[in-house]
C-alpha cells in the first residue's frame, strides 16, 4: 500500500475543523455532567430534566439556521473582499438572534404545560419539568445570540474565539449548577438557574464579539433580511430532518421498551459521533463560501472533493469500529438482555449507515457554504416524503434503522447529484 495522498487543502481543513470539533463536543459533555448532577437529586428530577431538555434542545436545534445562514453569508462576503459589509452583518446577526430568542422564550414559557403534557409528562414529574422549562427559557435569547455569534465568527475564519467562549461557559455551567443545586439547596430549580446564568455570561461574550467590528450598530432591516432568506430555507431543512428522527423514536416507542432502549443507544451514539463529521462540514461551509466569494470556483470544487474524501474515510472507519465492537458497545449502556437483543438486531444497519451519513454531512456543509439552501430544503423534504411511509410501516427496530438508511441514501443521491452538476458553485459576493 502506497503513502496516503496529501492535498494542499488538508492544513486548512484541520485548522478549521479541530476548533469546531472542540466547540461542538463541549455541549454533549456538559449535558452528561448536568444529567449526573440532577440524577443524584432523584428519579422524578431526572425524568423532569429529560422532558424539559427535550423541548429546549429541540428549540435550539431548529434555530441552527442562525449559525449556518450567517456563516454562509459572511464567508462569501469575506472571500469577496467586502470586509466592511461582512463586519456590518455582525450587529444585524445579533439583532436577529435577540428578536427570535425573546419571542421563543415567551412562547416556551407560556406553552410549557402543553409542551410537557405532549411529551407524556404527568403529576409531580410534569410540575417539576414545567418549572424547570420556564426558568431555563430565560436563557434562550442568550443561547441564540451565541448561535449567531458562532456563525459570524466562523464566517470570518475565527473558530478559536467561539471555542474558548463555549468551553469556558460550559465549564462555568457545571460549577454554577453544583453551587445552586447543592450549595444553595435549590434542587432542580437551581440547575435551571445555573444554566441561565452561564448562558448569560456566554451571550455577553458573544455580544461583545459581534459589536466590536460593527461601525453601524442600529438594526438594519435590509441586512437582516439578507440573513433571514437563507435562514428560513435552512429552518425548513432542519425541521424536516428533526421530524424524521423524532418519528423514528416514536415508532420505536410503540414497538416496546426494549426497542426504544436499543434505539436510544444507537441514536445517542449517532449524535455524538456525528460531531466529528459536523466539524468537517463546518470547515466546508467556511472554505467553500470564502472561495466562491473570491470568484474561485475551481478551489471550491477541489477543497470540496478533499473534504468528501476525508468524510468518507471517517465514515468507513466509524462504521468498521462499531461493527468490530458490536459485542461490547451495547453492554456498556445496559445489562437488560431484551435491550441487548434488540440492539444486536439493528446494529448491522447502524454500522452500514455511517459511510452514507458521512458524505451527506460533508455535502450539507459544502452546499450551505455555497448558499444553496433552497435546494437543501427541497431535497430534505423529498427525503422525508420517502422516509415517512417506510418508518410508519416498520414492525421491528431493524426496519426502523433500514428506513433511516434509506433516508440517508435519498439525501446522498439528491445532494450528490447537485454537487456533481456544479450548479451550486455561483461566484461573487452573493449566491
Amino acid at each position: 500500500m502506497g503513502p496516503v495522498r496529501r492535498s494542499p487543502y488538508d492544513g486548512e481543513i484541520v485548522r478549521l475543523a479541530l476548533p469546531a470539533l472542540g466547540a461542538l463536543a463541549a455541549e454533549p459533555l456538559y449535558l452528561l455532567a448536568d444529567t449526573a448532577i440532577v440524577g443524584h437529586l432523584g428519579t422524578p428530577q431526572l425524568a423532569a430534566l429529560a422532558l424539559a431538555s427535550t423541548v429546549l434542545s429541540g428549540v435550539v436545534a431548529l434555530c441552527i439556521f442562525l449559525t449556518y445562514g450567517t456563516t454562509a453569508r459572511v464567508s462569501r462576503l469575506h472571500g469577496a473582499g467586502e470586509h466592511a459589509e461582512a463586519d456590518a452583518l455582525a450587529a444585524q446577526a445579533l439583532w436577529l438572534a435577540l428578536a427570535v430568542g425573546v419571542t421563543l422564550a415567551a412562547a416556551v414559557a407560556a406553552a410549557a404545560p402543553a409542551l410537557i403534557a405532549g411529551l407524556g409528562g404527568e403529576g409531580h414529574v410534569a410540575d417539576l419539568a414545567i418549572r424547570y422549562l420556564r426558568i431555563a427559557s430565560l436563557g434562550l435569547p442568550m443561547a441564540l445570540i451565541a448561535l449567531s455569534g458562532q456563525g459570524w465568527l466562523r464566517g470570518v475564519g475565527d473558530l478559536r474565539t467561539p471555542l474558548v467562549i463555549v468551553v469556558v461557559a460550559n465549564a462555568a455551567n457545571v460549577v454554577l449548577e453544583v453551587v445552586f443545586v447543592y450549595g444553595l439547596g435549590r434542587g432542580l430549580d437551581g440547575s435551571a438557574a445555573g444554566t441561565v446564568v452561564a448562558q448569560a455570561g456566554m451571550g455577553i461574550a458573544f455580544v461583545v464579539a459581534l459589536l466590536r467590528p460593527a461601525a453601524a450598530r442600529a438594526p438594519d432591516l435590509a441586512r437582516i433580511r439578507s440573513l433571514t432568506g437563507i435562514g428560513a430555507q435552512l429552518f425548513v431543512r432542519t425541521a424536516a430532518l428533526y421530524a424524521c428522527f423524532v418519528l423514528a423514536t416514536a415508532v420505536c416507542a410503540h414497538l416496546g421498551a426494549a426497542s426504544l432502549g436499543a434505539h436510544q443507544i444507537g441514536f445517542q451514539l449517532f449524535a455524538f459521533l456525528a460531531l466529528v463529521l459536523d466539524a468537517i462540514a463546518i470547515a466546508g461551509q467556511v472554505i467553500v463560501g470564502r472561495a466562491l466569494g473570491a470568484g474561485d470556483a475551481d478551489s471550491a470544487f477541489a477543497a470540496s472533493r478533499r473534504m468528501l474524501e476525508w468524510s468518507l474515510g471517517a465514515g468507513v472507519l466509524i462504521g468498521a469500529l462499531l461493527a468490530a465492537l458490536a459485542g461490547v458497545v451495547p453492554h456498556a449502556f445496559t445489562t437488560d438482555p431484551d435491550v441487548i437483543d434488540r440492539a444486536n438486531a439493528m446494529w448491522p444497519l447502524f454500522c452500514l449507515l455511517w459511510p452514507f451519513a458521512a458524505v451527506v454531512f460533508a455535502l450539507d456543509g459544502i452546499l450551505i457554504g455555497a448558499g444553496d439552501a433552497r435546494y437543501l430544503a427541497g431535497a430534505m423534504v423529498l427525503a422525508m416524503v420517502v422516509f415517512v411511509p417506510l418508518v410508519l410501516a416498520a414492525g421491528t427496530i431493524a426496519a426502523v434503522w433500514a428506513a433511516l438508511n434509506v433516508l440517508m441514501l435519498v439525501r446522498l443521491v439528491t445532494l450528490g447529484a447537485r454537487f456533481a452538476r456544479g450548479r451550486w458553485a455561483l461566484v461573487g459576493a452573493t449566491s
